[in-house]
């Protein structure tokens, strides 16, 4: 199987490369400059080149706060990129998969099964909602994955790039890094946070991708894992999981400057159930996430 992973050298697109490569998949996974997706002819030219049978699109523009000042470049990254890549699919006859997220919720909705209709509440939402519906409507042979909360290791970059943020984004893997040096842990908890989620390890979410291209699965999957837990908690068992006293956790208020000023969907928890399913797959609980990415921290540690 070949496969183009659009956005391969990100946190998620990493370790789709990553599980791919340990599936013997040919993976192709080029950078930015060796191809733009909001540019529709490169992307068509690139793909007629290289003939893929599947697509995993997962590049994103990760700056929220450019989101808001540059709309039309935003719109171009989110939904004329994913455009490019559903059109270019079409023409190859290539599966493609968008890798969505939780936050196209409202925050009122979980826990959300997969054909829950989304009810974005900030621009990353909405432009990841939008995303969707062009996949939904134009792909001939295309797939919604949903992940969320995603706990990892960035396999271009393994340090943590931040401690934390609205999301629950790298929150295990930071809890470990201060308290293996040290410190006490202050998890975030109040007003303008994601404060319930689904974690997933992004490495079971992208086995849940390479088992819905290996079995042709479309529509919209829910790649998370199977127990639903908010930060606090998250954070007090990522101590327990890496031995550490879970007390070195103290609870404190959002850093404002950190969150931002646009609404942050309260509790994305999704449900799982069909997706797990329909691909033949046990969902993950918390405790064994947790085991594994402790597993992936020795790993590039040793």
């Amino acid at each position: 199987m070949r496969v183009l992973v659009t956005g391969g050298s990100g946190f998620v697109g990493s370790n789709i490369v990553e599980v791919l490569d340990h599936h013997d998949a040919e993976v192709l996974a080029p950078g930015r400059a060796e191809l733009d997706v909001t540019d529709a002819v490169a992307v068509n030219r690139y793909v007629e080149a290289t003939r893929p049978d599947a697509i995993v699109h997962a590049a994103i523009w990760n700056d929220p706060a450019g989101l808001l000042t540059d709309r039309r470049r935003a719109w171009e990254a989110y939904v004329g990129a994913t455009r490019a890549v559903v059109d270019a699919a079409n023409r190859a006859g290539a599966h493609v998969v968008l890798v969505s997220t939780d936050w196209v919720f409202d925050g009122t909705q979980g826990p959300a099964p997969e054909n829950e209709s989304p009810n974005p509440v900030n621009t990353y939402g909405f432009l990841k909602a939008a995303s969707e519906l062009v996949v939904a409507e134009r792909a001939e042979r295309g797939t919604i994955a949903r992940i969320a909360a995603v706990q990892g290791i960035h396999r271009a970059h393994p340090s943590t790039p931040r401690a934390q943020d609205a999301g629950f984004g790298y929150l295990a893997a930071s809890v470990a890094d201060a308290l293996a040096a040290g410190r006490r842990f202050k998890v975030w908890d109040g007003p303008g946070l994601n404060r319930l989620a689904t974690p997933v390890l992004a490495t079971d979410a992208a086995e849940f991708i390479f088992r819905a291209l290996e079995q042709a699965a479309t529509g919209t999957l829910h790649c998370v894992g199977g127990e639903h837990v908010d930060r606090v908690t998250l954070a007090r068992r990522s101590a327990q999981a890496f031995g550490f006293d879970p007390e070195r956790i103290d609870v404190v208020d959002p850093d404002p400057a950190i969150v931002g000023t646009q609404p942050v969907p309260v509790d994305t928890r999704l449900d799982a159930t069909a997706t797990a399913t329909q691909l033949g797959l046990e969902l993950p609980d918390l405790g064994t996430t947790l085991q594994r990415l402790r597993l992936q921290l020795q790993a590039i540690q040793s």
